[in-house]
């Protein structure tokens, strides 16, 4: 887990890529009627609008709130690192799922006069893809890499306790 702010900067990048991508993938997919390979490739244009918006909502909004959540649900001192994290990112999915939706309701989808309807729609869709994305693909993945990339440094901060 980020240790400083440059590394909840760094975690949080690599998460939005890994999530923001994997959803627009998914709605693409949903939007085509199937999975295609020009899925993947038609996901990164949206990728260039949607990751900036996701990071800001999970940086500055959503991700404090998640962490104040869920430290009112398990206790960092007391309880297993892994009911933490996975406190966290649920309650992260919680607040990010309605938001992200909405914002590519906004921009991606002609929602007309039928907005709320589409948004709460595109909602549900969402949501079972990215819980399970997030808490069986992505945190894993991400964590993983992340303590990879920082593990020299994390070995260096506990050399010196």
């Amino acid at each position: 887990m980020p240790k400083n702010k440059f590394q909840e900067v760094i975690f949080t990048i690599m998460m939005v890529f890994v999530m923001v991508y994997a959803m627009i993938c998914y709605n693409i997919s949903l939007n085509m009627g199937g999975m295609s390979n020009e899925v993947f490739l038609a996901a990164f244009h949206e990728l260039i609008i949607m990751g900036p918006i996701a990071f800001i909502l999970d940086f500055f909004l959503v991700g404090p709130i998640a962490k104040k959540k869920a430290f009112m649900i398990v206790n960092p001192q007391k309880d297993n690192p892994f009911m933490i994290v996975l406190a966290i990112s649920v309650l992260s999915i919680i607040g990010m799922c309605p938001l992200m939706s909405l914002a590519a309701t906004l921009l991606f989808k002609d929602a007309g006069n039928q907005i709320i309807a589409v948004w709460f729609q595109t909602t549900v869709f969402n949501f079972p893809m990215a819980f399970f994305w997030q808490l069986c693909f992505a945190g894993p993945i991400v964590r993983k890499v992340f303590g990879v990339i920082f593990r020299e440094e994390q070995k260096e901060e506990v050399a010196f306790d």
